[in-house]
């Protein structure tokens, strides 16, 4: 195995500002991790047994004998007792502070009913205040087991909901975010009726007397989250940035459960930032952030370039990108933008959700102040006309490359746009628990013929050259790069078929897909993806070796530890303050 040169260490830790102790020929480390399967998704070096650390980063790695040598009565030792040991896996696509919010309402994730929602709210309206909303989120209709005696395009009717809760609004949001259940009092205090048109990218379903059922796709939503933030605003002064502080902590906890170590987040706002830097001041970031702005184009001009940073506080913090603005919804609210009809929804190509003047002028932002623009397109009418307008917004700037510009989702893609967007070099950022979380129901959706063509076509992307990225997008889905992975090379559905297995990923792939891919997509790959010397010391140990456990037993894997910029945040169960 083959291990770095002293003078390679010295220059790497004389730029991080440290000075050490070279008698002996080796500096002394503060942190080594020893008899171990170390995987470092690095060509040059790809396997060791052992790793050294001084501060934040990795000095050495090698054989447990050549970094004993690295050893002093001040070095913590960790012995991995064979256990494996890879790059600190990052979250290639998620809203880190939805996350964690999600963690302080109602989880509806593993309802199997309607009925068994409606029971959860009426036992939290008991304990809540009368005129206080309600609020929870995970549900997606195509998971219930039972479905309910009256259904509309597939969704329930809000009158069981709204006998439970007369005094209470209440908001039940989609798994996908991507719309939301209502109960007559919330329909109520936003003045809606039965004659109400639905905004412009949104759809308020009806039944067949045009009464609204309470379900409200896509920017339909947006009134019944205005009037929810409206009321949490009129909180007393500190109440919001005090819950603020505390999603941030919730979500960077369970993120290092999971041995996350960096999170990429498609949704923030400027009041958002200005928290995360003051936190990352302060040195109280769990985990590190790559955050891209959702926010007006009107409103980011003449603002963006005050908050552009790269790798502020101590590389907590990365603020270049601007996204998730969404060109269209999600398949399983039947909002993302199809090329045809929906198969089992004749009527609707889906929705065009953000006004494509508006991606465009996001667009002229994001060159102006070398951003990356980071959109979603899910369905393949919306990701063409994102192809669209990079290209014409490339041809103005030609001299301008690297760009890496990326595609949230990229769940439907016609193969006309696969070598357009490899000749563009744009990223699709993709999301493998996708295809196990939709793939009961896709093909509903599509179409057996257009599903084969075109859905969830992650591995094909990757053979055409594409960066290969991953991730679980929480809130929607679990925040379980492990159940990611699993699907990722195996794409098994609950009840034992496969969805689209010719679209697998190999397990080197989606190693990678998780830690190097993700990295590269964010402009990050200098610093982290992999265990290279010079490199942050981010390093997530698991209980047995990905690349070679049966499928069988890939979801047995347990993190054992969490260790961000050489310190052990999460080990054996238990976060480490």
């Amino acid at each position: 195995m083959r291990l770095v040169s002293v003078a390679i260490v010295a220059i790497v830790l004389a730029g991080c500002g440290r000075s050490v102790d070279l008698s002996g020929g080796h500096p002394l480390a503060d942190l080594v991790l020893t008899n171990g399967n170390v995987i470092t998704v690095d060509s040059n070096n790809p396997n060791a047994e052992a790793i050294a650390i001084i501060g934040d980063r990795i000095v050495a790695l090698g054989s447990a004998n050549a970094i004993a040598a690295y050893v002093s009565d001040d070095t913590e030792v960790i012995d991995l007792q064979g256990q494996t040991a890879i790059p600190g896996l990052i979250e290639g696509h998620g809203h880190y502070t939805s996350f964690g919010g999600s963690l302080l309402i109602l989880d509806f994730r593993h309802a199997r009913s309607f009925a068994e929602i409606v029971s959860m709210v009426e036992v939290a309206a008991k304990n809540t205040p009368p005129g206080e909303w309600i609020v929870g989120r995970g549900w997606h209709q195509d998971k219930w087991e039972l479905k309910e005696a009256v259904l509309v395009e597939g969704l329930p009717v809000h009158e069981t909901l709204s006998a439970v809760t007369p005094d209470h609004p209440a908001m039940l949001i989609h798994t996908s975010g991507h719309g939301v259940f209502v109960n007559r009092k919330a329909m109520t205090l936003v003045e809606m009726t039965n004659d109400t048109a639905a905004p412009e990218g949104g759809e308020i379903v009806r039944d067949e007397k045009g009464n609204a059922t309470g379900m409200m796709r896509e920017s339909a939503q947006d009134i019944f989250r205005e009037a929810f933030s409206g009321h949490q605003g009129r909180r007393p002064a500190g109440v919001a940035d005090d819950e603020l502080r505390r999603m941030v902590m919730l979500a960077g906890e369970a993120a290092l459960r999971h041995g996350i170590t960096s999170f990429q987040d498609l949704g923030t706002s400027f009041a958002e930032v200005d928290l995360l830097k003051k936190m990352a001041d302060e040195g109280n970031l769990p985990v590190r952030l790559w955050m891209a702005f959702e926010e007006q184009a009107a409103d980011m001009e003449g603002r963006l370039a005050d908050y552009r940073m790269v790798g502020y506080g101590n590389n907590f913090l990365t603020v270049r990108a601007i996204g998730e603005k969404v060109l269209d919804g999600a398949l399983g609210t039947h909002g993302g933008w199809l090329l045809e009809p929906y198969s089992d929804l004749p009527r609707s190509h889906g929705l065009n959700v953000v006004p494509i003047e508006e991606i465009e002028h996001s667009a002229r932002l994001a060159i102006e102040y070398d951003y990356q623009l980071a959109i979603q397109g899910i369905g393949d009418r919306a990701y063409r006309e994102l192809l669209n307008i990079y290209e014409a917004e490339f041809a103005k700037h030609a001299d301008t490359t690297d760009l890496r510009w990326r595609i949230e989702h990229a769940q439907v893609i016609h193969p006309d746009d696969v070598e357009r967007t490899v000749a563009l070099g744009v990223i699709p950022a993709v999301q493998g628990i996708f295809a196990c979380s939709d793939g009961p129901w896709v093909v509903d959706r599509l179409g057996e013929e257009r599903t084969l063509e075109r859905g969830y076509i992650f591995n094909t992307l990757a053979e055409a050259g594409l960066v290969p990225t991953n991730g679980t997008d929480p809130p929607v889905d679990e925040i379980d790069p492990i159940g990611s992975f699993h699907c990722s090379v195996t794409r098994q559905l609950p009840d034992g078929s496969k969805f689209q297995p010719q679209e697998v990923y190999s397990r080197e792939r989606a190693l990678y897909s998780y830690t190097m891919g993700n990295a590269i997509a964010a402009f990050e790959e200098d610093v982290k993806g992999s265990l290279t010397v010079g490199k942050l010391a981010d390093i997530t140990v698991l209980s047995q070796d990905l690349l070679t456990v049966p499928d069988d037993n890939i979801m047995d894997t347990k993190i054992v530890m969490t260790i961000v910029g050489g310190k052990i945040r999460y080990r054996n169960g238990e976060i480490v303050p």
